[in-house]
């Protein structure tokens, strides 16, 4: 079961994620593949979670942070691509304090 915390996360989070995250793969991703996976993921996140409030998202975020080496912010980006990086930094933690 997702803890209050993730959702209250989620739902201040997801609106501008799903707003901003297709422009950064657009804007970033030539100099950046690995923000292509970084878009997959979250939309299969926001996909899923849409779906299932159930849902299990370990295996996401574990993926997430192995493509973003741990939401580590490259020097040569915007800071649209750094916010992305946070959203998901704090949806990630949140996630994880749930077995808290």
């Amino acid at each position: 079961m997702i803890n209050q915390h993730f959702l209250d996360v989620f739902n201040s989070n997801i609106k501008r994620l799903r707003q901003i995250v297709p422009v950064v793969a657009r804007v970033h991703g030539e100099h950046h593949p690995e923000f292509y996976k970084v878009k997959a993921l979250f939309d299969e996140l926001d996909h899923h979670y849409s779906l299932n409030k159930d849902v299990n998202l370990i295996d996401i975020f574990t993926s997430l942070k192995l493509v973003s080496n741990n939401y580590q912010i490259p020097d040569d980006v915007c800071e649209t691509y750094e916010a992305v990086y946070v959203m998901l930094s704090q949806l990630d933690e949140a996630y994880g304090s749930q077995s808290e």
